[in-house]
């Protein structure tokens, strides 16, 4: 994933300028949400699952409970993920 630093570089001018004009936040702080948003939505596929899996894991959730709620959440991200059967989520995870 890239670093907010690196993405920063890319945002528009103008879009850092009307979230600093529209929010409380400073152009420091819109430059450095904004980057982290782009990162959150450049992730690939395999990148989400692994991440939302070690985060759901960490939580306590079952193997079975992470994979339903991964495969309810990937519909909702940027670029639309192919669907994937929990068998096709854990070789992700697990190879």
């Amino acid at each position: 994933m890239s670093s907010p630093a690196r993405s920063a570089a890319s945002v528009p001018d103008d879009l850092l300028d009307h979230l600093a004009r529209t929010t409380a936040l400073g152009p420091n702080e819109a430059a450095r949400v904004v980057a982290d948003v782009l990162a959150y939505f450049a992730e690939s596929t395999e990148e989400y699952v692994r991440r939302r899996h070690g985060e759901l894991q960490a939580r306590g959730l079952t193997n079975e409970r992470i994979f339903e709620r991964i495969t309810a959440e990937l519909p909702q991200r940027r670029v639309r993920a192919p669907e994937l059967s929990a068998r096709q989520l854990r070789r992700l995870v697990y190879g």
